[in-house]
């Protein structure tokens, strides 16, 4: 990774950041699109997504961003706090994505999209439509990877469990009860060494492993 552009949508805080950090210790050019980023902007802006990646063409795509879901029963969500990370998470994978096939990127770059675990198990009953938001950043990544092998640009998607040391990791362990996980710095060098090509990857026992395609794994109590 030495020398590699590398972008990270989302690198200023959390997961993101992590990456970013992997990203320079392993000696790449990291540059952060954030509201706050190194390159700052609104990441569901269709047209900031397609000026960015003309501007700097990263080898290496990276798209962590999104929003903390906001947690309640489902009898207690209105259909705003229910569907937002469908108007942010999935809009930012889908405006990347679209980006990066519409410049596109040069061939043998990679882009790589964060779900969530919480779609293979029981979902996340009170973080209202934040699981099937994720499986379909998980679905429209597949279908990004199908369309863009042409273009010889390979697209893979992580689905980490509960992280602490993030917002929403620390959101949800105070929902949940739950008192452990990942940290962000072992997820970041998890995806940092991530092998070339399109599939997808979930977070089981102390690293990343590759998803079939009845993808399922065992403990309900890893999600979200």
């Amino acid at each position: 990774m030495k020398d590699e552009n590398v972008m990270v949508v989302g690198g200023t805080r959390g997961l993101g950041r992590a990456v970013a950090d992997a990203a320079r210790a392993a000696g790449a050019r990291v540059t952060t699109v954030a509201r706050s980023g190194a390159v700052a902007g609104d990441a569901t802006d269709e047209a900031f997504a397609d000026k960015v990646l003309a501007e700097h063409r990263p080898r290496l795509l990276v798209v962590t961003a999104g929003a903390v879901p906001v947690m309640r029963p489902l009898t207690e969500h209105s259909w705003e706090t229910f569907s937002t990370n469908w108007n942010a998470d999935v809009r930012i994978a889908f405006v990347w994505l679209r980006a990066a096939m519409r410049l596109p990127l040069a061939p043998g770059s990679r882009v790589i999209v964060f779900g969530s675990a919480a779609e293979l198990h029981s979902g996340s009953p009170l973080s209202g439509g934040y699981a099937g938001a994720k499986a379909t950043i998980r679905m429209i990544t597949g279908y990004a990877a199908a369309a863009a092998e042409d273009l010889g640009i390979t697209m893979t998607t992580v689905l980490p469990t509960i992280t602490p040391g993030t917002g929403v990791g620390a959101t949800a362990m105070a929902a949940y009860g739950r008192r452990s996980g990942p940290t962000p710095e072992a997820v970041a060098t998890a995806v940092i060494a991530l092998p070339t090509g399109s599939g997808a990857y979930a977070w089981q026992g102390d690293g990343l492993r590759a998803l079939g395609h009845a993808a399922a794994l065992g403990d309900p109590s890893d999600a979200p």
